[in-house]
């Protein structure tokens, strides 16, 4: 695998030196922290007290509700439109 070189400022270079085990190289000290610092999205599960839960899940139901009467409102424009058409077409068949 190839290398590459970046540039860091010498207080940075100077913290992931102090960081840096005697057995590792920068390449692996940098490795170890990026994995130290990977986030499991499960962490964060929980932590909403019960009022703000309380608070999402009333959103949530009060988006949904929108949703499903725009849809419903959409689906009703549909029918309504190829009901005419068909009325349409069946009026010219018959002229």
């Amino acid at each position: 695998m190839g290398t590459k070189t970046i540039g860091v400022r010498e207080d940075v270079y100077e913290r992931l030196r102090a960081r840096k085990r005697d057995d590792e190289s920068f390449t692996d000290l940098m490795d170890r922290l990026l994995d130290e610092s990977k986030v499991d999205w499960r962490e964060g599960f929980g932590t909403l007290d019960e009022d703000d839960a309380a608070e999402l899940e009333e959103l949530v139901k009060q988006s949904r509700e929108r949703l499903n009467e725009g849809l419903a409102t959409r689906q009703q424009n549909a029918l309504k439109e190829l009901s005419d058409l068909d009325e349409r077409e069946n009026a010219n068949e018959t002229a």
